[in-house]
């Protein structure tokens, strides 16, 4: 089975405050949805938009 890792920018992972945001999925889940995404061939779309700042966190 094909595991992919899919890397976050850091405004996924804490608020303006700089406290950790509850980022958690349960495994199985996870997994449905990154087979779904490599079904249809949509990781590095995803992950390259994961990897793009928000503006409004540009801003903070």
């Amino acid at each position: 089975m094909k595991t992919t890792t899919i890397e976050l920018h850091p405004q996924f992972l804490f608020d303006e405050d700089g406290k950790p945001k509850s980022v958690l999925l349960d495994y199985k889940v996870y997994q449905e949805l990154l087979e779904i995404l490599e079904d249809f061939g949509c990781e590095e779309i995803i992950q390259s938009r994961l990897k793009e700042p928000d503006e409004e966190y540009l801003e903070a």
